[in-house]
């Protein structure tokens, strides 16, 4: 009978050590650490008209499937979204704290950040406002819903913590624009997963920082056409990755080339 109590101890202490529980800690891009903390989840089903579904979305990324996202995305709240510097960002989360709509055992799913869930300042919080400021709220693809909670449910309570991104290959980018204007859309982009800086640079010209149009679609007002085009990335915890020679000196709007990835 002695022993039990030391091996309850020793089961505590291992679950401390691997991050485990409510206030565990997950290594993001950097070196950096987010814990968990409360928010709200609901879904859309598949067969319903939205950006989640029809691959449209305010981050701009057009077909899911094709830029990698797969199945298991999210619309953020605005406290979220921060005006498209969200997207992209992974995100884990549980169902908690209802025994009703929460899978036994609390599984985890892991979603990447991909369209913007807008306020209803019409409708109170809880009735409908979900995503009303500052509410920190994920509106998640059936799929990546029902991997936490039943389908009849509503609206459930969730812990949510920032992850690191995992991406296959290198970040992409996909160009559009005119003889007035470049336009990039970066996707595909791993660890931190948001871009937070764009810088752009052609044969003949020096780095040219670019600003965000929408979402994840970053443009500078130079006509680049006819000149290898590089850039320059910083990810949303400040990593920078310079990628150079991205697209030859021929490339043509809307064709997309893949260059330098962030690294863990």
């Amino acid at each position: 009978m002695g022993s039990l109590p030391l091996l309850l101890l020793l089961l505590l202490l291992l679950l401390v050590l691997s991050g485990a529980g409510f206030g565990g800690g997950v290594r993001l891009g950097g070196g950096g650490y987010e814990d968990w903390r409360l928010g709200t989840a609901t879904y859309v089903k598949e067969f319903q008209p939205h950006p989640l579904n029809d691959g449209g979305g305010a981050c701009g990324y057009g077909d899911l499937d094709i830029f990698r996202y797969g199945r298991y995305t999210a619309g953020l709240s605005a406290a979220l979204f921060g005006r498209g510097g969200g997207c992209g960002g992974c995100y884990e989360l549980r169902c908690v704290n209802h025994i009703q709509w929460c899978l036994r055992g609390s599984p985890t799913v892991v979603v990447t950040a991909t369209d913007f869930c807008p306020a209803n300042m019409g409708v109170a919080d809880e009735a409908g406002g979900w995503c009303n400021f500052p509410r920190e709220h994920l509106e998640l693809s059936e799929a990546a819903f029902l991997r936490v909670a039943k389908a009849k449910a509503d609206i459930v309570p969730v812990q949510f913590r920032r992850v690191s991104c995992d991406r296959a290959g290198g970040m992409r980018f996909t160009l559009t624009g005119s003889a007035h204007f470049l336009q990039v859309l970066i996707t595909n982009v791993a660890a931190d997963g948001e871009v937070a800086a764009v810088k752009v640079k052609g044969s003949r010209t020096g780095w040219i920082p670019m600003g965000r149009n929408w979402g994840q679609n970053w443009q500078c007002d130079a006509d680049l056409r006819g000149q290898p085009l590089s850039f320059e990335v910083t990810g949303g915890r400040g990593r920078t990755v310079t990628a150079y020679s991205v697209a030859p000196a021929d490339w043509m709007f809307a064709q997309t080339f893949e260059g330098k990835q962030f690294a863990e």
